[in-house]
């Protein structure tokens, strides 16, 4: 009798094939294997997962020239159930792309995802001062538009596209940073949390309760008086009225840390609508390092005391 095999898993990426966002789920060693399904926008990808089409997706959340993805950013604030389970680091850099037989001097109009368009803004004002941009949905997807109609003379793509589609490099490196790195998050409707590593991130969104003065001021100080770091602090529009704003928050340290748990208390003392999105591994491993006031020990003993005193110990 033939041993069964587990059912394969699959895994929602910004596709088609050959994109950044595909270059960070082949860092995903359990999806190695495993159904990697290609959608077109980054809600369809966490749709995916929230409806079960798909175990766990890959999103780009922040880039190191353009700051945080405000799509991604929003998308996990407003589809509950999510949890962030692991971050992975793509460099970025891009090439121009186009039909075979065009040469530089022909492009006119350029087909690039915003976000390329953005980081490369700099060579391509330079080298075709007088050029039109049409968004694409992808990286991927400027170049293969090429192939389908002739809306634009040329693409700006990942370096490897020519892997995929007949095209000719126009022009290489052609990114303003050659350091220029993108984030990923790995997402998935589990509950159960990695185990610490002591390289760590925790990863909130929190609402300010009100609109006045120094409101902003106490959130971070939730942080700021347990010794926790925060690597990322960004705002977005909740979106039912002017200057009301959700935090995305990227706070050093795992939620099983003394530290980060009891300030993600305070934040939730302070800010009801706080959603919590996971403790994960760090991309880069890098340990957290913290001032030893704020170890777990420390915190522990603190405990320990009020308890005694509220008992009666002798001692306390």
């Amino acid at each position: 009798m033939a041993e069964s095999r587990p059912p394969l898993r699959t895994y929602s990426y910004l596709g088609p094939r050959g994109t950044f966002t595909e270059a960070a789920l082949a860092q995903v060693p359990e999806a190695v294997g495993q159904n990697w399904r290609s959608v077109n926008n980054v809600g369809e990808a966490l749709d995916d997962v929230i409806e079960g089409r798909s175990d766990a997706a890959v999103i780009a959340i922040e880039n190191s020239i353009e700051g945080g993805v405000s799509v991604a950013q929003d998308a996990l604030a407003t589809m509950p159930g999510l949890r962030i389970i692991g971050e992975y680091l793509v460099p970025v850099n891009f090439v121009l792309v186009a039909r075979r037989g065009t040469a530089l001097a022909d492009v006119k109009v350029i087909n690039a995802h915003p976000v390329a368009y953005a980081q490369c803004h700099l060579w391509v004002d330079a080298t075709l001062p007088e050029h039109g941009h049409i968004p694409a949905t992808s990286n991927v997807a400027a170049a293969s538009a090429l192939l389908e109609n002739d809306l634009a003379d040329a693409a700006i793509a990942p370096p490897g596209i020519v892997g995929h589609y007949d095209l000719d490099v126009l022009a290489e490196n052609i990114g303003d940073n050659p350091n220029a790195v993108t984030r990923f998050l790995l997402v998935s409707k589990t509950t159960e949390l990695p185990e610490p590593t002591g390289a760590d991130k925790t990863s909130l969104i929190a609402e300010l309760p009100v609109d006045r003065p120094g409101a902003l001021l106490e959130l971070l100080e939730q942080f700021s008086t347990r010794g926790v770091n925060m690597s990322l602090i960004e705002s977005r529009p909740i979106g039912d009225e002017l200057g009301r704003y959700r935090f995305i928050i990227d706070a050093d340290g795992h939620i099983r840390d003394e530290r980060v748990a009891d300030a993600l208390l305070g934040v939730r003392r302070f800010s009801p609508g706080v959603m919590f999105l996971g403790s994960y591994p760090r991309a880069d491993k890098a340990s957290i390092t913290f001032d030893p006031k704020y170890s777990d020990d420390v915190f522990a003993d603190a405990r320990d005391w009020l308890r005694g005193l509220i008992t009666g110990e002798p001692g306390a």
